[in-house]
């Protein structure tokens, strides 16, 4: 892989052989059966060979000259001798695009090479299977940065990150990509964790929701989704990174779990993540129960289980539950674990010497290889018109036989061909920014309108990420995961700041700019710079939040874990003491994670929430100032009242809200699903609806929705369910469905919601899913915490058990009226 500055991360990797082995055999016939198929090339392999398909290679990363974007990275990514592997195959190639910055077109060739390398070094002539990060856009240099997965909640709208998937996948798969590292399914438990930003929210319906539409996206283009993580990451003691999990089984079934059942049931995902954390003391890499009985004998998921980077060898390393190597790599194997990532270490000769000397049953191999190699056959690689030259170099006339005579000019005439960052592109990224701004607070500052005032106003934009591109972006974007680390290679996007978007936005007025102070410097010699600036304009934008970064390098971002919800360094001085110029402030929250606002969440004229809204996000933020974005995004987490009342999540029993017992009130200062625009909707009372049902039935509430304002705008109709008394206690309230309505002024929809009765189960006290007798509230509601009406049903029968195969959603239908 070449990369911007010239250095080949791949180590100098050129083109060999090239002929395909084997093109008669049976297993290359793409007409037979796949088990077939598999079942053929299996009986044909040796121990080497078979395990060879077992592990990664990531060539390059440890002399990259950046720093970790894996934890232990440096310690544990050994040199690789390619020529000693490659003999016996290769199982993955670790992101190839993702590791330095690489033209895409130069990185495609590079890749198309090595494959060509690797199929013809083995006997067998198997390619790899080649994987890259996708969390935010596809993790290379020069592509699209989407909104992060935070904003996808905060859109409340799944069909458009479905587009915004397949978009991703289209372009992974058009230079040589195989499998994406995406989404993380893991619900929010605590937003002190740094990888809040990689979530889709607070809420398992929202997660698995908007989580299985990206799902679709990725795998109708051809690529494979890999779920993560899988499970209970996101729920660490304190909101440490890697820390342990101790959590219940109704915590766990109830709401870590739903979101992965729908992804593999609704979302056909071919791969899963296990969590690098421990469950109660048993790390996810050796809980067979979890991946084996859970997710494959209960579940019926077929598809690949990779490892977390280096959670084999953390079996050994960090948990202690593996002497040796072979160990580690014998109680993944046990476990479920089909591939090694990122590179090889227990799964190569530790294994090896333990599966020739009997410890370690050849079956376990067996086990895994089928199903690693039924994926690289459905994907393809078997076949026996396979080539390594991916769609978008075959678009540009480039054959398999260039392959061996592509030096360094023929790279330089390729350099630049590949778009990755698209017109197209970059309109959805604006699409989806534009509906992911939460309007959290207006006291009627906003919109500010230029063409109504009687002169165009002064505005002062204050603040660390008011003139930051990088403020727009989360950890796993590109430009902030891997750019970074190279001083001197340029972003390889257009992004632009916001400060640069309100000058572009409100071309009549006079901008001006102060830094105030730092992310998280904490100083404060600026802050009579900015009170000055704040106090001679008419408007004050306050450009505030977080840094993504890796491992402490950043307030946000995987490692970046935070003690309290402050905002971080001296911003809360900086909101403080430009509230007290009295000056219209709005705060504009360029952030990985809700933080609690002190004054501003009473004073401020305004507050906009924008979660890392990617590339397009200045834009989208500065259209919702100016009004010509009509804001529809809601809250995908709570924005807390106080810094230190964690952890906590709308989804709260009683005992976990306010109470006269405790100082302490969780109460939050905005809950989740909240959000304002600027059209009036009325909704109407429910209509219809049983006032009971079998236990096995199902319940259909309608209610008219209709836009009173002046604009076309839309609603986020949420449908809640109460319980107010079960066998076991339950979050008071929890999102049961949702509707996206759009509507024109006047407009007006009849909004269906079809409740089956299975949406009321829940985790019994035997560790059953139930369905139990006995009365339930649905609630609509603007938000959690502003519910407009609510229909009583009494559900009547016996205690009915339901499983994975249960009713997920309530059936929705949107219609529209005249009047």
């Amino acid at each position: 892989m070449t990369a911007l500055d010239g250095s080949t991360p791949f180590g100098g990797a050129t083109a060999r052989g090239g002929t395909l082995q084997a093109p008669d055999a049976a297993w290359r016939d793409a007409s037979r059966p796949i088990d077939e198929r598999v079942a053929a090339l299996m009986s044909e392999m040796t121990l080497d060979e078979k395990l060879a398909q077992l592990y990664g290679v990531w060539v390059g990363a440890a002399d990259d000259g950046g720093g970790d974007v894996a934890p232990h990275q440096h310690d544990l990514n050994d040199d690789v001798d390619l020529d000693a592997l490659l003999p016996s195959g290769l199982g993955q190639v670790t992101r190839p695009f993702g590791t330095a910055p690489v033209d895409a077109a130069v990185g495609a060739l590079s890749l198309a090479r090595m494959q060509q390398r690797i199929a013809g070094a083995n006997r067998l002539g198997i390619p790899a299977l080649a994987h890259d990060e996708c969390l935010a856009g596809f993790a290379a240099w020069g592509a699209t940065a989407y909104p992060v997965p935070l904003s996808w909640g905060a859109s409340f709208d799944p069909l458009l990150v479905e587009r915004m998937a397949r978009r991703i996948g289209a372009d992974m798969r058009a230079v040589g990509v195989h499998q994406g590292l995406a989404p993380v399914l893991d619900v929010v438990r605590d937003a002190r964790w740094g990888r809040v930003e990689e979530t889709i929210g607070e809420d398992p319906y929202l997660v698995g929701a908007v989580g299985t539409a990206y799902v679709r996206g990725l795998e109708a283009s051809g690529v494979v989704a890999t779920l993560k993580h899988f499970v209970g990451y996101s729920a660490s003691r304190a909101g440490r990174n890697l820390a342990p999990v101790s959590i219940g089984p109704r915590e766990l079934g109830d709401v870590l779990l739903p979101p992965f059942e729908m992804a593999i049931r609704e979302g056909g995902a071919r791969s899963v993540m296990n969590s690098y954390s421990d469950l109660d003391g048993v790390p996810s890499a050796a809980d067979r129960w979890l991946l084996t009985e859970l997710l494959r004998e209960t579940w019926g998921f077929d598809g690949t289980v990779v490892a977390d980077y280096f959670a084999v060898a953390f079996l050994k390393l960090l948990h202690g539950v593996a002497d040796t190597w072979a160990d580690a790599a014998a109680a993944a194997l046990e476990a479920g674990i089909d591939v090694e990532l990122p590179t090889v270490k227990a799964f190569g000769e530790p294994l090896r010497a333990a599966v020739a000397a009997g410890a370690v049953p050849v079956s376990l191999v067996d086990t895994a290889l089928q199903r690693v190699l039924r994926q690289k056959a459905e994907l393809g690689l078997l076949d026996a018109d396979w080539s390594p030259v991916p769609p978008a170099l075959a678009g540009l006339g480039l054959a398999d036989a260039d392959l061996a005579d592509a030096d360094a000019a023929h790279a330089d005439r390729l350099r630049g061909r590949i778009d990755l960052d698209s017109a197209a592109n970059r309109a959805l990224a604006r699409e989806l920014a534009e509906r992911a701004v939460v309007l959290v607070r207006n006291d009627g500052t906003l919109p500010v309108d230029p063409a109504g005032a009687a002169s165009p106003p002064v505005v002062a934009v204050i603040g660390p990420n008011a003139d930051d591109p990088y403020a727009m972006l989360g950890c796993y974007s590109f430009p902030t995961h891997v750019v970074t680390q190279h001083p001197g290679v340029e972003m390889g996007i257009r992004i632009p700041t916001l400060l640069a978007a309100l000058r572009a936005e409100f071309p009549g007025s006079e901008v001006r700019h102060a830094v105030g102070t730092s992310v998280d410097g904490g100083e404060t010699d600026g802050l009579d710079e900015a009170v000055a600036l704040a106090a001679s304009a008419d408007l004050v934008v306050l450009a505030l939040g977080d840094r993504a970064g890796l491992f402490g390098r950043g307030t946000s971002g995987e490692g970046c874990d935070a003690e309290t919800l402050a905002l971080p360094g001296a911003q809360q001085a900086l909101v403080d003491a430009v509230l007290d110029t009295g000056t219209p402030t709005v705060l504009a929250l360029l952030a990985g994670r809700p933080y609690a606002l002190g004054r501003a969440t009473s004073e401020a004229a305004g507050i906009v929430q924008a979660f890392f809204a990617g590339e397009e996000g200045a834009g989208a933020i500065a259209g919702v100032l100016s009004g010509r974005v009509n804001p529809s995004g809601r809250l995908p987490v709570s924005i807390p009242a106080t810094p230190g009342a964690q952890p906590t999540t709308y989804l709260a029993p009683p005992l976990a809200r306010a109470s006269d017992v405790s100082n302490i009130d969780p109460t939050p200062a905005f809950p989740f699903g909240h959000g304002l625009g600027y059209s009036s909707f009325e909704w109407a009372a429910f209509t219809g609806g049983e006032s009971s049902i079998a236990t096995d039935g199902a319940v259909t509430v309608r209610l008219r929705v209709r836009n009173a304002g002046d604009r076309a705008g839309a609603e986020v109709v949420q449908l809640y369910l109460h319980d107010p008394v079960a066998s076991v206690v339950r979050p008071v309230q929890r999102l049961v469905g949702f509707a996206r309505v759009e509507l024109e002024p006047g407009a007006a929809a009849d909004v269906r919601f079809t409740v089956p009765a299975d949406l009321a189960s829940f985790t019994s006290r035997t560790g059953e899913r139930i369905v139990e007798p006995g009365g339930i509230v649905l609630s609509a509601g603007r938000s959690s915490g502003d519910l407009v009406d609510a229909h009583p049903v009494r559900l009547e029968g016996p205690v009915r058990v339901v499983d994975h195969r249960r009713a997920l959603h309530a059936a929705v239908s949107i219609e529209r009226v005249d009047g």
